[in-house]
């Protein structure tokens, strides 16, 4: 693969997320999503090398956040060279609806599966404790980002943000050309087809966990190919 390199000035708004936590601090209610806030984040000036990584994928019962739910949840620490795979998270959330049979036909999760589950807002308080002063990796930062925020807005009152590095993102920076609109020759940015341009291996897919260590490989061959290491973390998250 011929190596690209993301340049910082792509990035015209640098945002700090040190800021508007501090910020979301004092606004939130008292509890879970307060403490959450209150725990910080990173300045934005870190070094990508030094940033808390944390890849989270979900699996939902559609893609509409205003009415589809959440109902498994996976999370993987990482950083730009090691996977932490003994510090990985899953949750199951039983829904407040039936699922539908398009997306059992997709995650595979059934309805007997999820029986015993807790229901998310059971769980919310642990899922945010794990995120905590992390910067979260994703690929597709529509999803994960805001199904969470919908989730916290009915659980709390108050919506949950924080920052991404967005796979899907990055490798369509990296791989975009001008001219494939024209063509129609656009890649796909599936993330099982971003990985195979980095030749790693591949995994089933839809299930939480085993996409959030997709994810978290993907950043890393990324990182190798088309990022700085040394860069501040504000110059790539979202």
């Amino acid at each position: 693969m011929t190596k690209r390199v993301i340049k910082n000035s792509q990035k015209k708004d640098i945002q700090d997320w040190q800021a508007m936590f501090a910020e979301w601090a004092k606004e939130a209610p008292e509890g879970p999503l307060k403490r959450f806030y209150q725990a910080g984040m990173i300045a934005p000036n870190t070094a990508l090398k030094d940033a808390p990584l944390l890849a989270l994928d979900l699996e939902t019962t559609g893609l509409d956040p205003s009415k589809d739910e959440i109902i498994s949840l996976g999370l993987i620490p990482l950083d730009h060279k090691i996977i932490r795979c003994q510090g990985a998270k899953y949750w199951m959330a039983k829904p407040e609806r039936s699922l539908h049979a398009e997306s059992v036909t997709i995650h595979e999760i059934t309805h007997a599966e999820l029986e015993e589950a807790p229901r998310l807002h059971a769980i919310l308080e642990e899922i945010l404790t794990a995120l905590s002063h992390q910067v979260i990796v994703v690929h597709c930062v529509a999803i994960e980002r805001q199904f969470l925020l919908e989730a916290a807005m009915k659980v709390y009152g108050y919506p949950l943000y924080f920052p991404v590095l967005d796979t899907m993102d990055i490798e369509r920076q990296a791989t975009f050309k001008p001219w494939w609109k024209r063509f129609g020759r656009q890649p796909s940015l599936r993330l099982d087809a971003c990985r195979q341009r980095y030749k790693l291996p591949r995994y089933k897919a839809h299930h939480a966990l085993t996409d959030a260590l997709s994810s978290a490989e993907l950043l890393q061959a990324q990182i190798s190919y088309h990022m700085d290491p040394e860069a501040d973390i504000s110059h790539y998250w979202v």
